[in-house]
């Protein structure tokens, strides 16, 4: 095929409020050869853009969101139609009718602080003040937003469209996609009804719609698409008189599942409280085919009133002015969801050029957008965008089933009080380890990610917190998914023998005679060591961002076991992996156990044939041998700061090791741990966890890991960048909470001398310390000693910042 001309033909499908975005985005990054295809009319094409209701809210526990969302209310507040804003900021209020949403809005206010986002918690008395029609008697309080609003999607579309066009781009309407042409693994055109457009890169922002232009392009996007109930009372006498769109702040009822909206002297209302209502994206109907039979537009189904009648209630108990009042006028409006609720956006690696831009929501779309063009036009986006990857998604979780019901259950939990911890119901067991029998034996309260059924502690163990003493009481959201068994069993591995199944992490088989040198110029350190070795590395971007971090294990000349985070790893390597170097996910077929304390040599020493004595079997070294009957690649690596080694073999000879183990600790007193410890001893130890304590917008100095970057070597993605970067302006810093009965987990903001100044990422009680750890993104030079407040919903927890790691800084327990 032809070579990229220097001016890339772009071809976006949909001209909703994504596509018309991503037009202006990239248009104004200097790609001006862009096509914008619709099916239906413009302005109006009749997707979700053209009957989205506009209510923006900032706050997201996601932080990515947040960003996004934020860049959409600045960037549309900033533009306009014949003078009318395209950003109606009247601000957002979230009311609580009980204490645990209540509790919960104290923690958006958090999440507020720590993205940046302004907001308060409001008294009753403030909530009628601001929505006079609402009943106070029923309100406890709320979370106010000032600078939320309205979104005028339609005139924001116009606007963008006009921008791009006067660049160079061109929207063509009723244009309906019927293939996409490519050749080689790469996209080269766009079939439709009139014509075909030659493209080197596609973006596929069709909404609802994206299945289908996935499968034109042999592409699955795991979207399920739903009606959701919006209706508009008739005129309210309490607001007659009224000429602006809207005066009050737009309004969430959650503990009913409500939201309201201001239109004039009506009032919509949009609930999430009925049934899901699922659409088959291939059966939607054309524009002109929708108006046939009487609907507004393809998103926009007939209103059912037996799914209304519920909110209906609610609505008027909230605001008793609608007794009186009447429905005017209501429909099903279609939409998309996600099984994670999250968008799905990027470049397939199997088809080049194909972009999506799906599963986005008008609260985000000038952000994603923006991301997207950075992405397509730089190479990467600049904030952290893996939330939102195409690639998260394991295998098993890409099934039409379990898209379906995935995206039904994150329909009802839109405003659900979710916590961090909480696991979803259903479809489960999904993925389990091969001891998942002898763990169900021992009691063990599981939780899930990534499908895995993981153990966060054991009912086994319980009898060993008796020897513990008293623990600090906790509050009713940390005690959730949390057993005082997870002290217990951090206690038993600093002082005895544990076994962790480390099953879940992923681990890919590296192979091929180029495998060394691809390896060493994709991580940032030193890989040119001998077979047995075993090295702690990055995964960069170009711009010194960490996209993972990885371990690699030198099992043979040409033959390497990389332990990684997620597919979106496989699918960076597979991305820049030359013909000579073959890489495989061997994560199911596969098992790993840890076995982690100071008694581990002893239990796993009379086990092998080979020494794994200090001297024989080094920190950082691999070797393949046996355990009982059963090969095994075991590691010496310890993630809990302890003495030990991961034992990997596959997964039809995993139970027999777990059992082999077992047996053979019983008179060391071996036990099993889970999670919740784990997670401890890490944070205790100083651990970071990729995704959660760093991304890509981090580089590896502020993240606390430049140990791991070999600046002296041959080059490696991400170095000229590092070499580039000035003093670091922030840090990932230590923190310890003052009171030993607090507890934080994650994502509250942080105050230094008063005001906000950073956020936590991890967070978690350390049994070996006797209080609650929390590292935190905070300005550099913080001296150690320094005192901050924490804000734990609504409270300020003092800590300090402390000198990591915490526990064992000279590494003798683990190197003995």
């Amino acid at each position: 095929m032809s070579s990229t001309p220097e001016i890339p033909r772009v071809v976006v499908i949909g001209a909703g409020i994504v596509g018309c975005s991503l037009a202006d985005e990239l248009t104004a990054r200097g790609w001006t050869d862009i096509t914008v295809l619709e099916q239906g009319p413009l302005p109006a094409p009749g997707g979700s853009t053209s009957h989205a209701p506009g209510l923006v809210f900032q706050t997201n526990s996601s932080k990515t969101l947040t960003a996004l969302a934020r860049y959409t209310v600045e960037k549309f507040a900033s533009l306009d139609v014949d003078g009318v804003s395209c950003f109606h900021q009247v601000g957002g209020l979230e009311l609580a009718t009980t204490p645990d949403r209540l509790a919960e809005l104290h923690r958006r206010a958090g999440y507020a602080a720590s993205w940046g986002v302004r907001g308060e918690i409001v008294s009753a008395a403030r909530c009628k003040e601001l929505w006079p029609l609402i009943d106070e008697s029923l309100v406890l309080g709320g979370f106010h937003t000032p600078d939320d609003g309205l979104a005028r999607a339609l005139l924001a579309s116009r606007a963008q469209m006009a921008r791009a066009c006067a660049r160079g781009a061109r929207f063509l309407e009723r244009h309906t996609v019927t293939g996409i042409e490519r050749e080689d693994g790469r996209v080269t055109g766009v079939v439709t009804d009139r014509g075909t457009f030659p493209a080197d890169h596609v973006v596929s922002a069709a909404g609802f719609w994206g299945p289908v232009i996935g499968r034109m392009a042999g592409i699955d996007v795991p979207l399920q698409p739903l009606a959701h109930q919006y209706a508009r009372t008739g005129p309210l006498p309490e607001l007659s008189g009224a000429t602006a769109e809207a005066s009050k702040p737009i309004l969430r009822f959650q503990d009913r599942d409500l939201y309201f909206r201001e239109h004039t002297d009506r009032i919509g209302i949009g609930s999430y409280a009925h049934r899901p209502l699922p659409v088959d994206p291939f059966a939607v109907l054309p524009y002109d085919e929708a108006r046939a039979r009487n609907m507004d537009m393809p998103s926009s189904y007939p209103f059912t009133e037996e799914d209304w009648a519920p909110s209906w209630a609610d609505c008027r108990q909230l605001m008793p002015t609608l007794r009186d009042a009447e429905i005017e006028a209501g429909f099903n409006g279609v939409f998309s969801f996600t099984p994670d609720g999250m968008p799905v956006l990027g470049e397939s690696r199997r088809l080049r050029g194909f972009w999506l831009a799906e599963a986005v929501w008008v609260t985000h779309s000038a952000g994603v957008a923006k991301a997207v063009a950075e992405w397509m036009v730089d190479g990467r986006p600049s904030i952290d965008l893996h939330e939102c990857d195409l690639t998260r998604f394991e295998e098993a979780q890409r099934s039409p089933s379990y898209v379906l019901e995935r995206g039904a259950q994150q329909f009802v939990e839109v405003y659900d009080v979710i916590h961090p911890l909480q696991p979803m119901e259903r479809p489960r067991p999904l993925r389990v380890s091969p001891f998942h029998a002898r763990q169900q034996q021992l009691g063990a309260y599981f939780l899930e990610g990534g499908g895995w059924e993981r153990p966060h502690w054991y009912e086994a163990n319980a009898p060993l917190v008796d020897a513990l003493g008293p623990l600090p009481a906790r509050d009713a959201w940390s005690a959730r998914h949390w057993s005082p068994v997870a002290a217990a069993e951090a206690k038993a591995t600093r002082e005895g023998v544990a076994l962790y199944d480390m099953t879940p992490l992923r681990r890919l088989e590296v192979t091929g005679p180029g495998s060394l040198d691809f390896l060493d110029r994709m991580t940032s350190n030193n890989l040119r060591k001998k077979p047995g070795a075993v090295t702690y590395s990055l995964l960069l971007d170009a711009s010194g961002g960490i996209r993972s971090d990885l371990t690699v294990a030198r099992l043979a000349p040409d033959r390497f076991q990389v332990g990684a985070n997620s597919p979106t790893d496989l699918d960076w390597l597979l991305r820049h992996a030359p013909a000579d170097v073959h890489i495989r996910d061997i994560t199911s077929g596969t098992c790993c156990v840890g076995v982690w304390g100071p008694l581990a040599r002893d239990l796993v020493q009379p086990l092998t044939p080979d020494d794994f004595s200090h001297e024989a079997f080094g920190y950082f070294r691999a070797r393949e041998t046996y355990i009982g009957h059963v090969p095994v690649t075991a590691m010496r690596l310890s993630y809990v700061g302890e003495l030990g080694w991961e034992l990997y073999t596959t997964a039809d000879l995993g139970l027999r090791l777990w059992d082999t183990l077992w047996e053979a600790g019983r008179e060391l007193g071996v036990i099993a741990a889970g999670r919740s410890a784990f997670n401890s001893l890490r944070l205790e130890k100083g651990y970071r966890a990729w995704g959660v304590d760093m991304t890509d917008e981090h580089d590896p100095f502020e993240a606390g890991v430049g140990f791991a970057v070999r600046m002296d070597r041959d080059d490696f993605v991400g170095k000229a960048a590092l070499a580039g970067k000035g003093e670091a302006t922030r840090r990932l810093t230590p923190l310890l909470l003052h009171d030993p009965a607090a507890v934080v987990l994650g994502k509250e903001p942080v105050y230094v001398d008063g005001l906000p100044a950073g956020y936590v990422t991890s967070a978690s009680y350390g049994y070996t310390l006797g209080r609650c750890v929390a590292y935190a993104w905070l300005p550099a030079g913080l001296p150690t000693g320094t005192g901050v407040h924490i804000e734990y919903v609504g409270e300020k927890v003092p800590a300090t910042v402390a000198d990591e790691p915490l526990f064992d800084p000279k590494m003798t327990r683990i190197r003995r």
